[in-house]
């Protein structure tokens, strides 16, 4: 099953720790299959609430693989790069099943 690292960031100030934190988490990606699918999100329509600061999403292949890639030493070492200039939570989340309805989160519940 895919699995997704998710941030919600806002970048306090732009700095080149962050230049140089984007232009090496590619390499940190590419061992554990992780791509982007959302990279900043500028042109986000809100419809509910407030939205502050950029969304990014990467897809992995399954949690293994994402966390993998989050503990990495590669990725380890970028970490403060990004985290003395922005804030936010990080998540790992598992996707859905193909064939996934909305229902089947009551039978989880229960």
């Amino acid at each position: 099953m895919k699995a997704y690292a998710i941030a919600h960031l806002q970048l306090r100030r732009m700095h080149a720790d962050i230049v140089a934190y984007v232009e090496r988490i590619e390499a940190t990606l590419e061992p554990y299959g992780g791509r982007y699918l959302i990279h900043g999100g500028h042109s986000v329509d809100v419809r509910e609430g407030e939205w502050r600061g950029d969304l990014v999403v990467i897809e992995f292949p399954d949690r293994e693989r994402a966390t993998a890639w989050y503990e990495s030493a590669a990725h380890q070492e970028i970490v403060p790069l990004r985290t003395r200039h922005a804030a936010g939570p990080v998540i790992l989340v598992d996707g859905v099943r193909a064939g996934h309805r909305a229902t089947d989160v009551l039978s989880q519940a229960a």
